[in-house]
Formats: structure tokens, C-alpha cells, sequence
């Protein structure tokens, strides 16, 4: 047996140069992990049992042959057996890569208590508890970490805590302050609170917490959750002054810069936005996900012919490809470049843009009077992608719908619906171009098929409401159903719109101008302007009456429910 016993101790001591050879990339290092794990000495080793060796070895040989699970059952068995740190390292390894939660913890406890002086093996417990729940342990072997001068890793510990109840975090939150009356300026502990206090939101205090710690000890992570904070506070500005004061510290770190980047779109300041995500893209050269926002950075700032080279360089590289044709075309139709921008848009493939790019290509092809071609590339699609027929019948229709081709689009919904008809979205699309055909049978017969199918269709239910209030006597009838919209979801300003003008119809004028403000306020829109203009008129507010059409006709220039009501109440169509 001598011959087995020194060849198991060869393939122990080669760590994972045998075990694991096919695993893929990206994989944790369980090979350097183990080769460099402190205990395993060939003399550790000649002591064990012939039963163990053989079981360590034919763990190994099992890893060699993708049976992770017989490698891990051995290692596990053993570690258990022998209370070796350094099998009980190799069986954490394994468990960890395979995710393997409960092997993972017990082989960390059997490391950790059998190597006390190994700061990765007391770091591997705390980890591993605080995955597990058990914080108060996980803090034990924590402080032993912190003792010894290695990472702590208490942000970890904290942010474990996130799922908690209450409780479990009240009492991780007093283990905290106990730590920290024994080590009062160790910063991974104040920021480790700092994320408990946090979680909990009590975020003044966090802050204040993170911002009493020296200057000098304030590491990236700290920096970035103070910003979160300060911006949660709507201190945004200061948030900036800090995510700058950061940078200069840390000027590689990509998680701050790109912070930095970030909050800066978000204050619309865009040209300095994109010099950070410039500097990024050229720190990170291989990181495709920063050149994407860098594009769209560039066009939210209408910088089309910047995000023009950038997007172009996602397609050449081979990413975002559809997302990046997507924007591309949308930046050739800022440039007025029509032809480009449809073949982009036609390069878009299934996915998230193929909807939206269909949509822009057929919205640019019908406002250049092609739309013949507009509906022979939807007609197309709809073969090409069955899946997305529906919605391509959608984008045809309502493109006919708004350049006034309802013939058209009755024709095509009512062909859309003979392949599917059941499908409630086609049915509310006939049911407003039955609207506007004057048909109003078909649009109560249709809506009121979507409500028994959907009783909850606040939509449906509000525009059958509406066009009770809008079109004919049936008022009452009409408060009922918009009171029901209203009651399933009481924050949309087209239900409060439709609430207000019924009310109107019905001669309760007060009711009706606060519903309609309210609707105005959250949506000022030309059809909301002309009801509540209108409301404002009759009751005697004219100039004000005719201050919210001006203002609307600014914004929608060739509305026709405006240039109705102002001709019907003013005799003109200027107010």
C-alpha cells in the first residue's frame, strides 16, 4: 500500500491541477486555493489511514472525470473524519464552486477551527454563517480576522442582513456597536454599521456615522455608499463634491467614476458626463457595457454623431448589436438621414429594440408618404416573426390611425382579428377606430367583452365610461363605470379627466374643475387642456381659460379637440 499512500499525497499536494480540468472560465481559482492552503505538508499527509488516502484519491479521480459530486462526498466524508485543515480547505473549495451551501459551511467551520491562525479560513466561516443566518457566530469569527489585521469583510456581513427580519438585524446592529467599542476607528466596522443603519432607514445616522471617520480611512466602498446617501437626501450636489473628491483619491476605480458618471445624467449635466464615460471606455477598453452608455450618454445630449462612432463600434465588435442598431437609427433620423437610419432599424433583430425600431421604421416610412412600403415591411415581419404578429398588427394600425387612414386600419384590424379573435388588445383598438367611424355599438360591444374578461380593465372600463359621458345622454351610467376606473387605480390623470367631465356633463361644475386640475397638473395635455379650458370658460374664468389653451396649442399645434372647442366657444380657433 506504500505505492498508494505516496501517490495520493502527490495528487493532494498538486491541489486542483488534477481536479476540476474541464471546468469552465470564469470558474473560482480553487487550484491556487488549494495548492496554497498553509497546512498541507507532505508529513500532515503520511499520517493518514489507508482508508482515507483512498478516499482522498478517489476524489481526485472523480474531479478528473467531471463527478464533482463523488469529489465532494469524499472530501466532505474526510473532513469530517480527520479535522485536517488542509482537506477541509479542499472541501470548502469544492463546495463553493458548486454552490453547494450547507458543505460549504460545515467545511469552513472544520478549517477555520482547525487552523486558527489562518485569517483566510476565519474569513471563510464568517462568510459562510452570515450566508447561512447566524450572525452572532459569523462576528466571533470576524473579530478574529480583524485581530489579526486582515479584511473583514463586514460590508459582506451587513449586506447578508438585507432579507432579515427586524430582529435579526436589531441584534446584528448591537454586535456591531460592541465591536466598535473595542476597535473605535476601524472603518470596516463603522461602514459595515453604516449599511445596517441603512437597511433599517435611518439614513441621517448612517451618514453621519460614515462622515465622523477620518478622510484618510475612507475607502472606495464607504465613498460610494456616503454618495448613495447624501443623493437619497436629495443632496445631490454634495454627493458630487464627494464621488470628485473620491476620484482624485482613487482615479482608476471604475465603480466611482461610473458613479460619478451617473449621478451626472441624472443632474443633466451631460458634457461632463460624457468626458467621465470617455475616460472610463479608455480605461476599460474591452468593457462594451460602458462604450453602450457612453452612446447613450451621447444621445440623450443630442451628440448624434458621437454616439454614432461609438455605436458603430458595439456592431463592429459584435455587442449590443441589436441595441446598438436600434440607437443608430434613431441618430441617423435626428440627422435627418432617412435612408440610413432604415436600414438600421431593419437590422434590428428579435428582442427588446425589434418591437420599438419596427415601430420608428414604419412611423418614418408613413410621414414620407411610403406607406405602402411601411405596410409590405410590417406584413413581412409578421411572417418572418409570428411571435410578434400581434403587436406588428398594433404598430400598423395605429400608424394608419394617425395619419388618418381609418378605412385602412379597420380593414387591417378586422383581418388581425380573424386570425386571432379573442385577442383583447384588438379588440380595444377596434373599439376606438369604432370611435372615430361614429359606430358606438361596436365600441360598447367590444369593451364591454374586454370588462367581462378582465373585470379589473380600468382602461377599458374608463374609456367605455368616457364615451358615455362624451357621446351621448347616458350620464349616469357613465359616472358608474369612470367611479370604478377611478377606484382600481385612483392616481391616472386620464381616469381623473374622464371623472371630470362627466361631472361636467352632469352639471356639478365645482366637481368637475377639481377633477380636471388635478388631471392637468399630473397631465397637461391638449385634451385635457380643452375639457378643463372649457370647464373654466362656462364657470367664467376666460382668461385663464384661454391662457391653458394657448399654452396647450404651443405644444400640440393640430389638435383637433382643441380647435373644436375653441371654435365652438369662442368663434375662432385662436384663443
Amino acid at each position: 500500500m506504500k505505492r498508494l499512500a505516496t501517490l495520493a499525497a502527490l495528487l493532494l499536494l498538486g491541489g486542483c491541477q488534477t481536479l476540476l480540468p474541464n471546468a469552465p472560465e470564469g470558474t473560482p481559482p480553487v487550484q491556487e486555493a488549494a495548492s496554497e492552503a498553509q497546512p498541507a505538508k507532505t508529513g500532515e499527509y503520511g499520517s493518514f489511514s489507508q482508508e482515507t488516502l483512498y478516499a482522498l484519491l478517489v476524489a481526485e479521480l472523480a474531479g478528473q472525470r467531471n463527478r464533482f459530486d463523488i469529489a465532494l462526498g469524499n472530501y466532505v466524508q474526510q473532513a469530517n473524519a480527520t479535522q485536517d485543515p488542509g482537506v477541509a480547505e479542499r472541501s470548502f473549495r469544492i463546495a463553493e464552486y458548486l454552490g453547494a451551501d450547507q458543505a460549504a459551511l460545515d467545511s469552513a467551520l472544520i478549517w477555520a477551527r482547525n487552523a486558527p491562525d489562518n485569517l483566510d479560513a476565519q474569513r471563510a466561516a464568517a462568510v459562510q454563517l452570515a450566508r447561512g443566518g447566524r450572525y452572532e457566530e459569523s462576528l466571533e469569527f470576524m473579530e478574529k480576522v480583524l485581530l489579526g489585521q486582515g479584511d473583514t469583510h463586514f460590508d459582506f456581513l451587513a449586506l447578508s442582513a438585507a432579507e432579515t427580519d427586524p430582529d435579526t438585524r436589531a441584534g446584528l446592529l448591537q454586535s456591531f456597536d460592541r465591536l466598535l467599542n473595542k476597535h473605535p476607528d476601524n472603518p470596516q466596522l463603522a461602514f459595515g454599521k453604516a449599511v445596517l443603519l441603512q437597511q433599517d432607514g435611518r439614513t441621517e445616522e448612517a451618514l453621519a456615522l460614515l462622515e465622523a471617520q477620518p478622510v484618510k480611512q475612507q475607502q472606495v466602498p464607504s465613498v460610494l455608499l456616503q454618495a448613495r446617501l447624501l443623493h437619497a437626501l436629495e443632496r445631490g450636489e454634495e454627493a458630487l463634491g464627494l464621488l470628485e473628491k473620491g476620484l482624485r483619491r482613487y482615479p482608476e476605480d471604475k465603480r466611482l467614476r461610473l458613479t460619478y458618471a451617473r449621478l451626472l445624467v441624472e443632474h443633466e449635466r451631460l458634457d461632463e458626463a460624457m468626458s467621465e464615460f470617455a475616460t472610463l471606455v479608455q480605461q476599460n477598453p474591452t468593457d462594451d457595457d460602458l462604450r453602450f452608455s457612453m452612446a447613450l450618454v451621447c444621445l440623450e445630449a443630442e451628440a448624434w454623431r458621437e454616439a454614432i462612432v461609438y455605436l458603430e463600434e458595439l456592431i463592429e465588435r459584435g455587442s449590443h448589436v441589436d441595441a446598438a442598431q436600434f440607437n443608430l437609427g434613431r441618430a441617423y433620423q435626428a440627422l435627418d438621414k432617412e435612408s440610413k437610419a432604415l436600414e438600421a432599424f431593419a437590422q434590428v433583430g428579435p428582442g427588446n429594440d425589434y418591437l420599438p425600431a419596427k415601430l420608428l421604421q414604419s412611423q418614418l416610412l408613413y410621414s414620407r408618404q411610403r406607406g405602402k412600403e411601411a405596410s409590405q415591411v410590417l406584413a413581412q415581419a409578421r411572417e418572418e416573426q409570428p411571435d410578434y404578429a400581434i403587436q406588428l398588427y398594433l404598430i400598423e394600425i395605429e400608424a394608419l390611425s394617425e395619419h388618418n387612414r381609418t378605412t385602412q386600419a379597420w380593414k387591417l384590424v378586422q383581418q388581425a382579428l380573424q386570425q386571432y379573435p379573442d385577442e383583447l388588445n384588438l379588440l380595444y383598438t377596434r373599439a376606438m377606430l369604432a370611435e372615430k367611424r361614429g359606430d358606438l355599438r361596436q365600441l360598447e360591444r367590444d369593451l364591454r367583452f374586454i370588462i367581462e374578461r378582465e373585470p379589473d380593465n380600468a382602461m377599458a372600463i374608463n374609456a367605455l365610461g368616457y364615451t358615455l359621458a362624451d357621446r351621448t345622454d347616458r350620464h349616469q351610467e357613465a359616472l358608474t363605470l369612470i367611479e370604478q376606473a377611478y377606484q382600481l387605480n385612483p392616481d391616472d390623470p386620464a381616469i381623473m379627466d374622464s371623472l371630470g367631465w362627466v361631472h361636467f356633463r352632469l352639471g356639478n361644475l365645482d366637481e368637475a374643475e377639481r377633477q380636471l386640475r388635478k388631471a392637468h397638473n399630473q397631465l397637461p395635455d391638449h385634451e385635457v387642456a380643452a375639457h378643463l379650458g372649457e370647464v373654466l370658460w362656462i364657470r367664467g374664468k376666460r382668461s385663464e381659460a384661454r391662457a391653458i389653451w394657448s399654452r396647450a396649442l404651443e405644444q400640440e399645434p393640430d389638435s383637433q379637440i382643441l380647435r373644436d372647442t375653441l371654435r365652438r366657444l369662442t368663434g375662432s380657433e385662436k384663443p
